[in-house]
């Protein structure tokens, strides 16, 4: 991204931060686990599956995240906000 912007990578970060209080690396995870967030409340897709179409890589990486993040599990974050279809 900072070549891509033609500045030095702790410019870009620095920037990055100020402008939303995150790191590159922590906005991007951020975002990642809103859209497992969207594909739990919204699908019925395979845990492995809805981690893999938001980025984050396995099912695990998407238990630790949302756990985190959500203080919930995948599962139960599923069973808490699934919304009617």
């Amino acid at each position: 991204m900072a070549a891509h912007a033609s500045t030095s990578v702790r410019t870009l970060t620095r920037r990055f931060h100020a402008e939303t209080g995150l790191s590159p690396l922590q906005w991007l995870l951020h975002r990642r686990v809103d859209r497992a967030r969207e594909l739990l409340e919204t699908t019925d897709l395979p845990m492995d599956q809805v981690a893999e179409r938001s980025g984050l890589g396995s099912a695990d990486s998407l238990r630790k995240h949302l756990t985190t993040r959500a203080g919930l599990t995948p599962t139960a974050y599923r069973a808490t906000f699934t919304r009617q279809r």
